[in-house]
């Protein structure tokens, strides 16, 4: 239970089920006045007490694990990582993948628990296949994606059937205080919401060039290229404009060299997406090439895709370009289906590319 109106609706719907629901709250901050409160907070200690109050207000039992080492190492020192080797990651996905579904599932099991009932917006059918939210403004099956065939099974997703005007009024039907609370936004372990700052903490400045793909020039200077993403436009702050007048954005991130490169738009269109660590959820992995759609950032349009699968790695040959696809983000394939779009499975991507260029 974060202490948002999601997890009380879904614990208090489980509860009306028949289940025998326990709420836990996750304390994630070695200190909690450092991470966000209020409207735009997640994992605050206000959020804990509103937690608690929606406890007892559905009347089950109330607890607080501490996992804030465990979620320092897996989350917040991942992300750093991961910017620090150019790569652009997704900290609410790495937070499930590590900490929701890996290690609290784990010690709910051990504690004789048979499952872990969350508030996500997504469904999961009677054919343990995960599917997308009805809700598709709020779909959160992306950032579920990287979960195994067995972490589902033991996955209660209540939400996935519901708009998220349907759960707040229920939520207010129930007397429950949370009812109308913002939704948590950014990244929690960020208190002021700058991510560049944050970075430059614990990264320290490491100055370096700014150069043009187009003409090899240098045309402008950065403190860290770990500051920058694939297709950002804004910031860059380069000294002189390009000769064809177009804006540049950020083609590519070179940690060895600390060199940011940048270019024209159309230079960010890609056909091709490589992944790492492929994660297959819908029953055996694919022999050979398959038709289906793929989602290459959190809230991204799908796009139609031929995906293949080869032991470690998923390649996926989209059906036309797109730009800004950054590296550390998730590439997921959905089949469409008329019960709504199921999860297929999922990579991290790890480079991406017009067809004909090298890997």
């Amino acid at each position: 239970m974060s202490g948002g109106v999601d997890s009380a609706v879904a614990a208090a719907r489980a509860a009306e089920a028949g289940y025998d629901v326990t709420g836990v709250h996750l304390a994630l901050s070695r200190n909690p006045q450092t991470y966000r409160s209020g409207a735009r907070g997640c994992c605050t200690l206000e959020d804990a007490r509103d937690a608690r109050r929606a406890a007892d207000v559905i009347g089950i039992p109330f607890y607080v694990w501490d996992m804030a080492d465990r979620f320092h190492a897996d989350v917040v020192d991942d992300f750093v990582a991961e910017y620090a080797a150019g790569r652009t990651p997704n900290p609410c996905l790495r937070c499930n993948e590590k900490i929701k579904f890996a290690a609290v599932l784990d010690r709910a099991l051990a504690l004789g628990f048979d499952a872990v009932v969350t508030g996500h917006h997504a469904r999961l059918g009677a054919d343990g296949l995960l599917r997308r939210s009805v809700d598709l403004g709020k779909d959160q099956s992306y950032v579920l994606a990287v979960l195994t065939r067995e972490q589902l099974a033991h996955s209660i997703f209540p939400l996935g059937d519901s708009t998220k005007a349907q759960v707040r009024e229920e939520a207010a039907r129930r007397d429950l205080a949370v009812a109308e609370k913002p939704d948590s936004h950014d990244i929690c372990f960020i208190a002021d919401g700058d991510t560049r700052g944050f970075l430059h903490s614990r990264l320290g400045g490491t100055p370096g060039d700014i150069v043009d793909a187009t003409t090899g020039e240098v045309v402008g200077t950065h403190e860290g290229a770990y500051a920058y993403t694939v297709g950002q436009r804004r910031g860059l702050d380069l000294r002189r404009p390009a000769a064809d007048g177009k804006p540049r954005y950020v083609l590519s991130i070179t940690p060895v060299t600390n060199t940011v490169t940048v270019g024209p738009a159309e230079a960010l269109e890609v056909d091709r997406v490589h992944g790492e660590r492929p994660v297959w959820t819908a029953g055996e992995v694919p022999s050979s090439e398959i038709d289906c759609e793929v989602q290459l950032r959190a809230h991204g349009e799908p796009v139609r895709a031929g995906v293949r699968v080869d032991s470690d790695r998923l390649v996926a040959e989209l059906h036309r370009p797109v730009r800004g696809i950054a590296a550390g983000q998730a590439v997921v394939a959905y089949r469409p289906d008329p019960a709504g779009d199921i999860v297929l499975g999922s990579a991290t991507i790890t480079t991406a590319e017009r067809a004909g260029a090298p890997a």
